[in-house]
């Protein structure tokens, strides 16, 4: 009986342990940006791209297009070497650094569609870590809030 008792108790210990693991691990997940993001058009809300936020080699965050959803396949309004080339893979947002509020912030962007150069002025986790909301600013008063969903 006091083995039985003594097995139990180490497997509800260790059924705890793990729940509190699993808790951890999705409050992390959802406590970042860093993972993968459905772009959403500004007038009709329909995914266009899928992102991914990563932290690149200089320890800042970055973005870029994994998959096309429906936005134009090639970048017909970029300028220079760009124009032309798949959207697929093209940096979206870089340099992005951890600012002292939870947000990220002070970094660059590209929007492919307007083929257009932003700063991105912040980047912050909303519902839960559900969306992010992307503020880029083409001059210092004018800005425009992006909010991509999850993936």
């Amino acid at each position: 009986m006091r083995n039985n008792l003594s097995k139990n108790l180490l497997l509800a210990v260790f059924g705890l342990t793990l729940v509190a693991a699993s808790a951890l691990v999705l409050a992390q997940s959802t406590a970042s940006p860093i993972g993968r993001w459905k772009t959403l058009d500004d007038e009709t809300g329909k995914a266009m791209t899928v992102v991914e936020v990563y932290t690149a080699k200089n320890g800042h965050l970055a973005a870029k297009i994994v998959e096309n959803i429906a936005a134009p396949a090639t970048c017909e309004k970029c300028s220079g070497k760009d124009k032309g080339k798949p959207i697929v893979g093209m940096p979206v947002l870089w340099d992005l650094k951890a600012k002292a509020d939870g947000t990220w912030g002070d970094g660059q962007g590209f929007k492919p569609s307007a083929g257009m150069n932003f700063k991105a002025k912040s980047v912050k986790l909303l519902d839960g870590g559900k969306k992010l909301q992307v503020t880029g600013c083409k001059a210092v008063f004018i800005c425009r809030d992006a909010t991509w969903v999850r993936d």
